[in-house]
């Protein structure tokens, strides 16, 4: 089974966070990779967008608003073509006038939420370990850069000026080709050969990684896997790699081997988070008070911020001083720690969208502060 994903970028989260009015509707629901089971996805969704429907009419939206919002949705559900190919769950967000969807590889609950902004915090688990990455699968008689993807089909990348093998970057019918420089010849003239090829392979690759935070495996053997570590540009290089000869291994088998790697990345990021988060908090740069953190996130003064996804607390931010409001779940209100990552976000901090037992402290938020307030 193949999951056909489209996790949005950061670009595309900044433009669903920018959009006010009334009738802005999230819903999110799961999904199933088998076609045949469509239909079921079909009515689920059906039935979230009568219930927005319902809320939209009850808070007193325009009913022209409303009717191309029924109308955006009502589309949606009727394109075959849309439900041939999902994954695990589909955020949709509506308003009047347009539709956006994203297709994600993690398991949601069904949510549906309207209100004058969008609900946010289920997608952004999608981007905070979007079990995405590379694999550098690097030896001296070939060379490839493999794209793992969450869980679907993984596939050779086209890498523009990249060398095929060792031998041919030298210009050489085999790195063990004497030289008229001394001393590019026996085993020492084999590991300048082979520096010289990992130097090129990592120019090649910058020029498709470059701007990309997604982690990069490498798969070689010594003297390779040391050579290439040593001079590698991408910031993004794994710790730990693929062992033995990469040649010849087909893309899915590297995948698999590398989704294991990316769980120990992920884990170890997660843990390197909630130390800082138990330092700062001794240190008074860390909170878990949902009013502290709203008023925090208003001043732009939270570096980064864990939320529970399964958590949505209905009320209001003020847009000045951050004060918090509780209220009822209706179209009038929105997420509160929706709304403090949204600030968060906005003002260039790091939002890590978890599930409950990765919050510190055991409460829905917790933030890390760039300064004492």
């Amino acid at each position: 089974m193949t999951l056909h994903t489209d996790i949005p970028t950061r670009s595309e989260i900044e433009r669903l966070l920018a959009v006010r009015g009334p009738s802005c509707v999230s819903i999110y629901l799961p999904t199933s990779v088998i076609t045949q089971d469509a239909q079921a996805d079909r009515i689920e969704l059906k039935n979230l967008a009568a219930t927005a429907i319902r809320q939209l009419e009850a808070s007193g939206v325009a009913p022209t608003a409303i009717a191309s919002v029924r109308d955006e949705l009502g589309d949606l559900v009727d394109d075959d073509d849309f439900w041939a190919v999902q994954a695990r769950s589909l955020a949709v967000f509506a308003a009047a006038g347009w539709v956006r969807t994203f297709r994600l590889p993690n398991r949601l609950s069904s949510v549906v939420e309207v209100a004058d902004r969008f609900y946010l915090t289920p997608l952004l688990r999608a981007v905070t370990f979007p079990q995405a990455a590379f694999v550098l699968a690097l030896a001296a008689g070939s060379v490839r850069l493999v794209e793992v993807t969450p869980e679907g089909p993984s596939f050779t990348v086209d890498v523009p000026g990249l060398p095929t093998d060792a031998a041919s970057s030298a210009g050489k019918a085999s790195i063990a080709d004497r030289s008229p420089i001394r001393r590019i010849q026996g085993s020492e003239g084999q590991k300048i050969r082979l520096r010289q090829f990992a130097r090129k392979v990592d120019q090649a690759v910058r020029g498709v990684l470059s701007g990309l935070e997604l982690p990069l495996i490498l798969a070689a053997t010594e003297p390779l896997d040391s050579i290439y570590r040593s001079l590698n540009s991408y910031p993004h290089l794994v710790e730990r790699g693929i062992g033995g000869n990469p040649e010849g291994v087909p893309d899915e088998r590297l995948a698999a081997a590398a989704r294991p790697l990316l769980d120990e990345v992920y884990a170890g990021q997660l843990a390197a988070v909630r130390d800082l988060f138990e330092l700062r908090f001794e240190q008074g740069r860390a909170s878990t008070d949902v009013a502290t953190l709203a008023r925090a996130a208003t001043r732009g003064a939270i570096d980064t911020l864990l939320a529970d996804i399964d958590v949505k607390l209905p009320g209001f931010v003020d847009d000045e001083t951050g004060a918090v409001t509780f209220a009822q779940d209706d179209a009038a209100s929105y997420g509160v720690v929706d709304e403090i990552a949204r600030q968060v976000l906005l003002s260039g901090g790091r939002v890590l969208a978890v599930r409950a037992a990765d919050v510190p402290h055991g409460g829905p938020v917790a933030a890390i502060l760039r300064y004492a307030l």
